[in-house]
């Protein structure tokens, strides 16, 4: 496929984040996201509303178009379980919202190597519970998720069924971390994301914990009975081994 005039011109900034990854220190790399995420410039015809869910930080994207449905797109940010919400993040997630005319809320989730596995998913759980205590019906939910936030919207969905809960009406996955355990990666050349910024990633998540449980892990878990699923995945990326092995899971499950 073509690549796009946009998409050259963020291609070119791709090598430089490559390497900040790497060698910028993560207090200096959250500093700097934290500033740029401080400025909210959403369109006039957005209502932006930070909540807290049962204790879990949250923020609304509602945009006008959005006053006749009850729908909610509930969405898992991304950033390698160790970053917060990005400026990139609201300004994708509000695109999307206008797009589908409901509202959206992302979860502000604890992130590691302070808050390792299991806190993330168990502030994501929560705030799909805290939804349906607002009576919001399951059926009403759709949970999305890019990276880190792919993992954790596969894994709360496992979650859930595990406990009883009733699920979203459907999924999506942008580039899902699907796997945890150690991979060799040194024939793959992500244009984002490098090997050894994926491995402390993972490392910082899961902690001292088996990387094969499937709530870390999703691809080592049963994915009979999961809503149904959309998986988006780059064509160079190191994650669309991922993508293309959740998909095929899924299909052998019946999802």
């Amino acid at each position: 496929m073509t690549p796009s005039d946009a998409e050259r011109k963020i291609r070119r900034w791709l090598p430089l984040i490559r390497l900040l990854q790497v060698y910028l220190p993560l207090s200096v790399a959250r500093w700097a996201e934290k500033r740029s995420a401080s400025h909210i410039n959403l369109p006039a015809d957005f209502t932006h509303e930070v909540v807290s869910a049962d204790g879990v930080r949250c923020e609304w994207f509602i945009p006008q178009n959005s006053a006749q449905h009850q729908s909610v797109l509930l969405y898992l940010h991304g950033g390698g379980f160790v970053y917060g919400l990005s400026s990139l993040h609201r300004d994708m997630v509000a695109y999307l919202a206008r797009k589908m005319g409901i509202r959206a809320l992302m979860v502000d989730y604890r992130v590691a190597p302070e808050h390792p596995f299991p806190a993330a998913l168990e502030d994501c759980v929560t705030v799909y519970r805290w939804l349906l205590k607002q009576d919001v019906s399951a059926q009403k939910i759709v949970v999305a998720g890019d990276s880190a936030g792919g993992n954790l919207t596969l894994t709360a969905l496992m979650k859930l069924r595990e406990d009883g809960d009733p699920l979203p009406a459907a999924a999506a996955c942008l580039s899902p971390v699907a796997d945890l355990t150690d991979r060799d990666t040194k024939d793959l050349h992500d244009p984002l994301l490098h090997p050894r910024a994926l491995r402390f990633y993972s490392q910082s998540y899961a902690a001292h914990q088996d990387t094969r449980n499937p709530l870390i892990s999703p691809v080592f878990g049963d994915w009979r009975g999961l809503p149904p699923l959309l998986i988006h995945a780059g064509e160079d990326e190191i994650l669309r081994e991922d993508a293309m092995r959740s998909e095929a899971l899924a299909k052998q499950a019946g999802v």
